[in-house]
């Protein structure tokens, strides 16, 4: 004989909630399995193991209770039918058995555990930047979640647009929001294709969609006074103007393909490489200011990358980028305020001012593809790959050379 009770402990400190575990008895041998849901003894009634709802309690506290009660419910179906289940095969089992067959489901079904194992996977398919933002968009619901963990069955409209409402009041823009709901929906539907959940559409009442951002555009009589600006008595300073510069003279070269050239990229007056992005290949004429840059720092460090942004082999490569764009970014912003420049400087920027800048140079759409202006960077790819390099080539001297 095998029985199941839902039960409350209270926490043994004051105003704090308790939690919820079920107690499996079997032969008379008494094990706990903890639930991982909690809340105040006086949202729990003892007399029919239950959760009350109480009438000064607010609507998104209701949410929560109800959404306690319905994983409560849940649990107890998946415990009676691993009991069934073992029952059906004749063979001796213990409470032990039970609790084991449980927490092994459970993990199956948990959001949090499912989309780690995408993340792993992406990291083992070296995905490495997808893996980041699959990370990002995981410690972002974690803390929504106050790190506690939901069933996959669980993900519903009521769950994400309360999750929305967070985001918001915590001031995240709705590109950001959108950004963690896409990665979020795409993790679902993978647990709906390997049918762990049943397709609900639960992302239909929040926000997935792309803003178009405010431009982060400088003109050229700022690009012009970065240029000029003396900061060699502050290295870190000189270094990222150098940085945004030669990402501005590469027809705005992200950081990460920046920190990636190699030294044999670079062959006869021509740098070629792939957007790691897109894996796009580029091809850029080689001027002399990109070549002042190579040459400023060419003696301060041996390794086969053309730039001195991964400059340590025995150190993890994505590391040493990911510190170099934050330090350059930081030191951006100081940057910024010397050339009186009102909003912030970042490496991006430098890519939104190529494009604005050929774009009032009278350079053809077609050309640069409104650089940043699409509603679609597939767009921007599209455009970019059909064109003779030799146009854009002379598109970036006209620019370079109006300095």
């Amino acid at each position: 004989m095998t029985s199941i009770k839902v039960k409350f402990r209270p926490s043994v400190t004051d105003n704090k909630e308790g939690c919820i575990y079920y107690q499996i008895t079997h032969n008379r041998v008494v094990r706990q399995i903890r639930s991982g849901l909690y809340l105040f003894e006086s949202e729990w009634d003892k007399n029919i193991s239950s959760v009350r709802l109480l009438p000064e309690t607010c609507d998104s506290r209701k949410l929560y209770l109800l959404s306690i009660d319905e994983r409560i419910q849940l649990d107890s179906k998946r415990l009676k039918t691993i009991i069934i289940r073992l029952e059906n095969k004749g063979d001796d089992y213990s409470a032990k058995d039970i609790i084991y067959q449980f927490r092994n489901y459970s993990d199956r079904l948990s959001f949090f555990h499912f989309m780690q194992g995408i993340i792993n996977q992406l990291k083992s398919l070296n995905r490495i930047r997808t893996s980041e933002t699959y990370e990002s968009a995981l410690t972002s619901f974690m803390k929504y979640r106050n790190g506690q963990d939901i069933q996959l069955c669980e993900i519903d409209s009521d769950v994400l647009m309360l999750y929305e409402a967070w985001l918001k009041e915590k001031g995240i823009c709705p590109n950001s929001i959108s950004f963690y709901m896409r990665i979020l929906r795409a993790v679902y539907n993978r647990a709906v294709e390997k049918e762990l959940a049943e397709q609900k559409y639960p992302f239909k009442h929040v926000y997935t969609g792309i803003d178009k951002t405010v431009k982060r555009a400088v003109p050229l009589k700022i690009i012009k006074r970065i240029k000029e600006l003396d900061v060699t008595f502050k290295p870190y300073l000189d270094f990222a103007k150098d940085m945004f510069l030669f990402s501005f003279y590469t027809r705005g070269m992200s950081f990460i393909d920046m920190a990636y050239l190699r030294k044999s990229d670079l062959k006869a007056g021509i740098l070629t490489y792939r957007r790691r992005k897109t894996g796009q290949q580029l091809i850029i004429k080689w001027e002399k200011c990109m070549e002042d840059i190579i040459m400023k720092y060419k003696n301060t460090y041996d390794t086969q990358y053309l730039l001195p942004i991964i400059t340590k082999s025995l150190v993890d490569e994505r590391k040493q980028y990911r510190n170099a764009i934050y330090r350059v970014n930081a030191a951006l912003k100081e940057v910024a305020r010397l050339v009186e420049l009102p909003i912030p400087l970042t490496m991006y920027c430098a890519r939104h001012s190529w494009a604005s800048i050929a774009k009032s140079k009278n350079i053809p759409i077609s050309v640069i593809s409104e650089g940043m202006g699409h509603d679609s960077e597939e767009t921007t790819r599209i455009y970019l790959a059909s064109l003779d390099t030799s146009i854009i080539d002379e598109a970036n001297s006209l620019i370079i050379k109006s300095l």
